[in-house]
């Protein structure tokens, strides 16, 4: 396929996916515009156990070695204010992470694969992940077993404000761990006039959110990076009730799992702790999300080198305590998770956010590149 069909043919899947967006574990008519772009050109879609999102495979020469290729699929619940002509058809939905970009590249490598399939030194899976913004939609692609078999897998993320052409890599941690967590504050409800008859919940909570960020400063090494973000309070309902209860939520996010571990029980002593302090009942929740991203420095070194054969510049990015389910493949399967610049833009997750259209093409051709050359690489290890 030529470049300029090539780009052509991506800018009209990539607008359609922009212009219908849907929310995490929703994307039936996302999965359904997938199944039938791959099945036009002939391409396999495995059976597997998923609700929404699917597994394409493009079977090579032989059987082994087998590499995945995986993106991203589902939109957030944010309106959409940009002026773009095919802008989101549907209020308060919109793909405004780059998911449609992650999607179209994906397809777009799929079919540059596809055309050469015969000389395919292994198995090529393509993987269309739903409900990543949720942050568990990998585990159910794990519980599926449809990568039990995989040797190396490579993820896709745009990033806003690199120009197009450039691509950014990290090996290590590059997104943080994403842990959620609830405090609940039980005091006792009293008239505001009488507070010495109560125990005054929203006193007891403004402690421990004080409490809680002297962790990052005073018990965390200034070097490591974390953060405890607490983004949202509830308690009370009018202005002359003391209120009998409240609660705080918010979240933790963490490079090393050893800091991981110490904030999560550090921040329940502490609340706790507090709670007793002033006669409060404490109920301290955690959530665990996905852990951090670990990008094999193998296989970064092997996709810079591949980018920069492709004509594209390679460049260091810092981490980012931003969070990505492609850590969970990460925890059995070594890979890399590679950021694709689109360009000066708004921030990922504005609702005016859009993404320079130009990087498709070299993004479609970059992971076809990946797969091709992870194949013979990993053949030459067997």
């Amino acid at each position: 396929m030529g470049n300029d069909l090539l780009q052509k043919t991506l800018e009209e899947v990539f607008e359609w996916f922009h212009r219908y967006p849907e929310l995490p574990d929703e994307e039936v008519k996302t999965t359904d515009q997938i199944r039938t772009l791959l099945q036009n050109r002939n391409i396999e879609i495995l059976d597997a156990p998923l609700n929404t999102g699917l597994v394409g495979i493009i079977r090579g020469k032989k059987a082994k070695p087998v590499v995945t290729i995986r993106c991203d699929i589902d939109a957030l619940p944010i309106h959409e204010e940009t002026t773009l002509d095919y802008k989101s058809c549907t209020d308060n939905k919109m793909h405004a992470c780059g998911h449609d970009f992650h999607i179209t590249s994906i397809i777009g490598a799929a079919y540059l694969l596809k055309e050469i399939e015969h000389e395919l030194e292994g198995t090529v899976k393509l993987l269309f992940q739903p409900a990543e913004e949720s942050s568990h939609g990998a585990e159910k692609v794990i519980a599926s077993k449809v990568l039990e078999d995989v040797d190396a897998i490579f993820g896709l993320h745009v990033i806003p404000n690199i120009e197009t052409g450039r691509i950014g890599v990290i090996a290590g941690n590059g997104t943080a761990a994403v842990d959620r967590f609830i405090i609940e504050v039980e005091g006792i409800g009293c008239h505001a006039a009488h507070p010495n008859e109560g125990i005054d919940p929203i006193v007891v909570s403004c402690q421990i959110v004080t409490a809680l960020q002297t962790i990052i400063s005073r018990n965390i090494n200034p070097l490591d990076q974390a953060l405890i973000s607490v983004t949202s309070i509830h308690g009370g309902n009018t202005w002359n009730v003391i209120a009998s209860s409240a609660q705080l939520e918010g979240t933790v996010r963490t490079l090393n799992h050893k800091t991981r571990d110490y904030l999560h029980k550090r921040m329940k002593d502490l609340s706790e702790n507090i709670g007793k302090a002033f006669g409060a009942k404490i109920t301290f929740q955690w959530f665990p999300g996905p852990p951090a991203t670990n990008n094999d420095p193998a296989w970064v070194a092997f996709a810079s080198d591949v980018a920069r054969n492709q004509g594209l510049k390679v460049v260091t990015i810092i981490p980012t305590l931003a969070g990505e389910d492609f850590a969970y493949y990460q925890e059995n399967i070594k890979g890399a998770l590679i950021s694709i610049g689109i360009g000066a833009t708004y921030p990922l997750h504005n609702s005016r956010f859009a993404v320079d259209k130009g990087a498709l093409i070299h993004s479609a051709k970059l992971f076809s590149a990946l797969a091709r050359h992870a194949l013979i690489k990993l053949s030459t290890e067997i």
